[in-house]
Parts: structure tokens; sequence; C-alpha cells
């Protein structure tokens, strides 16, 4: 199946560049190119898109505010955001996770590394894969507070193990990794993983994390609980 992308970049050479890495990778094809987030929601109301590819800073409608309306749309609830980003505003990022982002990446990527990294998104896992959540967000995370807000009243339907695994992928953790800790098989883990992003309506465990972190589920330098 081809997986179709958008490219989201005010800066014309940017999106050159990825396109030319797309274009050369079987089973991908560049759906659209926009040069503000305004450009890309236009875009996506006649274009199907399994991944866009979203710079922060743009004119008129930033990565953020665009990111935060695609997946608020029910009818893109398929269309996986990947944030580009020079890691230098921290902030941003987060703001972008928070959005609705899948994961991020940097814009000096190697080809290689962005040809998996959106296979993975499109296949609807985050930050490129689940293992690398803890070393991706640990350079981000500690800007993420605990909201001030009443805790999610959806964290009230997660059961005990959906919570104690909930807490297990916010630490980086794989399905794999948690069903030896939980002595499980990973078929349950995945399970458990699922019903809670239903429960509170997660589109990723990317959200998920964010979730966490928002919630005081989990906090910046916390130590994997005992098994």
């Amino acid at each position: 199946m081809t997986i179709r992308i958008l490219l989201a970049d005010d800066q014309a050479l940017i999106r050159a560049g990825f396109k030319m890495i797309i274009d050369a990778e079987p089973g991908f094809e560049v759906a659209g190119e926009a040069a503000d987030g305004r450009e890309a929601i236009d875009l996506m109301r006649t274009t199907w898109v399994d991944v866009v590819l979203m710079d922060i800073r743009m004119p008129h409608m930033d990565g953020i505010e665009a990111t935060r309306r695609i997946c608020a749309n029910a009818h893109l609830a398929r269309t996986r955001v990947l944030i580009l980003t020079t890691f230098d505003d921290d902030d941003n990022v987060v703001l972008g996770l928070q959005a609705g982002a899948s994961g991020f990446l940097g814009k000096n990527v190697a080809p290689a590394d962005l040809v998996n990294a959106v296979r993975v998104i499109a296949a609807g896992d985050a930050l490129l894969s689940p293992r690398a959540t803890r070393g991706l967000l640990s350079r981000f995370i500690h800007r993420i507070r605990p909201t001030t807000r009443p805790r999610l009243p959806a964290l009230d339907l997660v059961t005990e193990r959906e919570m104690e695994i909930l807490i297990l992928v916010a630490h980086g953790l794989s399905n794999d990794d948690i069903a030896r800790r939980l002595r499980v098989s990973p078929l349950t883990v995945k399970t458990h993983v699922n019903r809670t992003m239903m429960k509170v309506n997660a589109r990723d465990r990317a959200q998920l994390v964010v979730i966490a972190y928002q919630n005081g589920l989990v906090e910046a330098g916390d130590t994997l609980p005992d098994p």
C-alpha cells in the first residue's frame, strides 16, 4: 500500500529535499506541498494523506495550530503528523506533541531515518518506535508540567492493570518489554494499550505519554516502578 505524504514547510528548498528522498522510496508518494499550516489544511480537504511532515514555524498558521486542527478532525483520524524541528525550541516541540503530533524529527535527519520514521508513524506507532519514547522525550519532557486542571476524568475508567501498563508506556517500554516485565503476552499488552487509548481518547502512544505526564502519573526523573 502506498503511503501518501504531505510536506508542510515554508522553505521550498527543504520541501524539495524531502520530496527527493520520498520520491526515491518505493511505496511512498508526495500527495502535496504546503507553505504554511493553512495551505496544508486546505489541501487535506480534497486530498487523502497518511502522514504530514509538519514544520513548526510557518507564516499565517504555524505547525502547532495546524496539527491541533488536523488531530481534532474526526475525518482525519487516520492521518498522523510528524513534527519537523531544528531542536532549538523545546517548548514548541512539546506543544506539538500536546496538539496531537505522533512524533518529531530534526530537519537534518538522515534519509534512511526519515523513511523509517514515516513508515512507523504511518503504521500507527509513535515517536519512531515505542523503545525510543524515553530517549526522544528525555530532552523535552521536563517542560511538561502536571496540569492545574482537575485530573482527566477519563482516567477513572482505566483499570488498575491498564494504569500499570500506561505508566510503563510513559517510561518508554515497548509492548515486548512490558510483556516480559509483567509475564504476559505482547498481545495482551497491546490489547490493554489499545483499550486505554480508546478510554482517554489518545491517538497513539505519544499521546499516552503526554497524558501520563500532564496528569502527574509520571514525572521527569522518575525511575521505573519495581516489577
